[in-house]
């Protein structure tokens, strides 16, 4: 049984930098026991004070884009810019079976040995955008506990990752080299939500697919419009295994940062983003709250029957389920 303390000693742990108490603060976080979301909840507001004061950066790319590997040389570059870097990985969970592979520590071996860096991998379970439903609350706790960069790794690209846009300051979308054909696959939403492009894996025999495909990238770009932040996406090729073209992307970040700091917009959006953290969680809450009732659970099987046997409509049956609350 995992040892839980009061709420002051998880605060004065984590502040103090104590990995051991902010993995367990994260455990508890993640818990669906009640208890445990009610301590988690106290430690965070304690801990409110001490947050907010890093860079968030989101990560995303299609499975096989080479996101680890490309996290491990970026954070480990950070970390040469006297950064302290928490990764926070997003591993998949099996619809079957809810297990999660969580291997990200073991893809990046360098970076999760460095004392300047803290790994922590979670399962992804049903949460919107493949974050961790508790990802937010893990940011939170990481920067108590002095990390001032916050790299959110996503399962990958799909119609919900604006899920971590919601969360984050910077947007990161890598590409496979050679794109071409592949821009046909990515979705125009997701490609406006990214700040900066970046086209991985060119190296060797992949470098002038990657030269081709950032061009192709940058006229796509043309077609949207300008965004609120005043910033547009810049693209760029690099290879994590060569440490080429690492310092470009952070450049660009930085740049970002200076342009959405003076201009008021980041400030702006970390507001906003509180706003919809708020609004999130009383989705979540009602959605639990009604499916947990007894009245839901006595007559949702037959009615989940009845829609199987076509003998009456989702809409109608969903209907029926909803006069009860």
């Amino acid at each position: 049984m995992v040892k839980r303390f009061y709420v002051d000693q998880y605060a004065d742990r984590i502040i103090a930098g104590d990995r051991i108490v902010l993995s367990r603060a994260i455990t508890l976080v993640e818990s669906t026991l009640p208890s445990d979301q009610e301590l988690a909840q106290q430690v965070i507001n304690r801990l409110l004070p001490h947050t907010g004061k890093s860079i968030r950066i989101g990560i995303t790319g299609a499975p096989g884009v080479g996101k680890s590997t490309f996290i491990e040389a970026f954070g480990n570059y950070l970390i040469t810019r006297q950064k302290k870097v928490a990764v926070l990985a997003v591993d998949p969970s099996s619809q079957r079976t809810g297990g999660s592979i969580l291997g990200d520590k073991t893809r990046m071996e360098t970076l999760a040995t460095n004392p300047a860096a803290y790994i922590r991998p979670s399962p992804a379970g049903k949460s919107l955008g493949g974050v961790a439903q508790k990802t937010r609350e893990a940011i939170l706790l990481c920067e108590a506990a002095g990390f001032d960069t916050i790299l959110v790794e996503t399962v990958g690209v799909g119609q919900s990752e604006t899920a971590v846009h919601g969360m984050v300051d910077f947007f990161l979308l890598l590409l496979l080299a050679g794109a071409g054909d592949e821009l046909q696959g990515i979705k125009k939403g997701i490609m406006e939500l990214g700040d900066a492009l970046v086209i991985t894996k060119a190296d060797g025999a992949n470098y002038l697919q990657a030269k081709k495909a950032k061009s192709e990238v940058e006229q796509a770009l043309q077609l949207f419009s300008k965004p609120e932040s005043g910033w547009f996406p810049q693209v760029t090729i690099c290879s994590a295994l060569e440490n080429k073209g690492i310092n470009v992307i952070w450049n660009q970040i930085d740049a970002y940062f200076k342009l959405t700091h003076h201009s008021g917009f980041f400030q702006k959006k970390r507001k906003d983003q509180n706003l919809f953290w708020l609004h999130e969680t009383i989705r979540q809450a009602l959605l639990d709250n009604f499916f947990a009732a007894p009245a839901i659970k006595s007559i949702l099987p037959e009615l989940e029957q009845q829609v199987l046997d076509g003998s009456i409509s989702p809409t109608l049956a969903a209907q029926k389920l909803l006069n009860l609350t």
